[in-house]
């Protein structure tokens, strides 16, 4: 059963109507195609119209839409012959983040992302999407074996943010972050990386300083979830949706001020409705941006990547 939004209240209520009438005209004589069609050419309509006027936090909603495909259903979609990779080599593993080696469309790669899990196991498996110390680490690992054998870098990025417990600062959080940081930027292979669902504070960012960053339609990358941002500014997370809207942390938001490259198109609803289709248009924004990356050298990729982050700031302010 499809889980709809609190503001897809009508579009829910007209796609239960047409069910109903589907269930009846397979259960008697009674001919309704013609009700059917009416009723889809409706919810369609406003499915459309909905989605063409989302506000910050209803797309903050999308964004987090548990049907929405997670890292490891991209990977499944679009990596063949996938090989996981774990641990840090310090402290452990943190499924938080998934990391391995695979082909991406004939091309071997490094593929990297925080997945939120999809049901309760896989949900407390992964903590949600929030990684640790050890999450990071294995990220800068794995990065630094892409280096060495010469491969691209893949990333998908879903996290709400780092976790912000007790034993990972005790675990050194902030530094595994800036390391990784550091990682994405000095590596001499090309970096891409993709904002599938939520891009949180710096647990997105250690995934995320790429020489192409793309983002999807529905998607939200921003410094703090909109409950913190209203924690703080007004010591209330009822607040949240004037956080969503002075954040600017839209799609549209980021691509205007050049912190992402590309917004990537998701189906009609969200890519929660059509997670086939979405998936496939990600992997052609991949692709698309990794054909010219492919051609430069180490040296011009750090270049490229750092310098496109060193321009952020003026660009922001203007």
């Amino acid at each position: 059963m499809r889980h709809f939004l609190e503001f897809e209240r009508a579009i829910a209520e007209l796609e239960g109507k047409i069910e109903e009438l589907r269930h009846l005209a397979t259960s008697s004589d009674l001919n309704i195609a013609d009700e059917v069609g009416r009723l889809e050419a409706q919810a369609n309509r406003l499915l459309r119209q909905t989605y063409a006027r989302l506000t910050p936090w209803q797309k903050v909603l999308v964004a987090r839409h548990p049907e929405r495909p997670h890292c490891s259903d991209y990977i499944a979609a679009l990596v063949t012959e996938f090989t996981p990779l774990a641990g840090d080599r310090a402290f452990g593993e943190d499924s938080a983040i998934v990391g391995g080696i695979g082909r991406f469309r004939g091309r071997s790669v490094v593929v990297l992302g925080t997945d939120k899990g999809s049901d309760t196991e896989t949900r407390l498996k992964r903590n949600f999407g929030m990684a640790r110390p050890e999450g990071y680490r294995k990220a800068r690992r794995l990065m630094r074996l892409a280096e060495r054998f010469g491969l691209p870098v893949v990333t998908f990025v879903d996290t709400a943010g780092a976790y912000p417990g007790i034993d990972a600062e005790a675990r050194g959080q902030s530094e595994a972050i800036a390391r990784a940081i550091e990682t994405c930027l000095d590596i001499r292979v090309p970096l891409i990386a993709t904002i599938i669902g939520e891009g949180g504070s710096g647990g997105a960012i250690a995934l995320a300083a790429a020489n192409a960053v793309l983002m999807l339609e529905h998607a939200v990358y921003s410094v703090i979830s909109p409950e913190g941002c209203a924690s703080i500014l007004w010591r209330d997370a009822a607040n949240a949706q004037d956080a969503a809207e002075a954040l600017r942390l839209t799609a549209q938001d980021m691509l205007r001020i050049g912190v992402v490259d590309r917004v990537v198109p998701e189906p009609l609803g969200g890519a929660q409705r059509d997670p086939r289709t979405a998936m496939q248009q990600v992997g052609d924004a991949i692709e698309e941006a990794l054909r010219p990356l492919a051609a430069l050298d180490g040296q011009a990729l750090r270049k490229q990547r750092r310098d496109k982050f060193l321009a952020m700031g003026p660009q922001a302010e203007g």
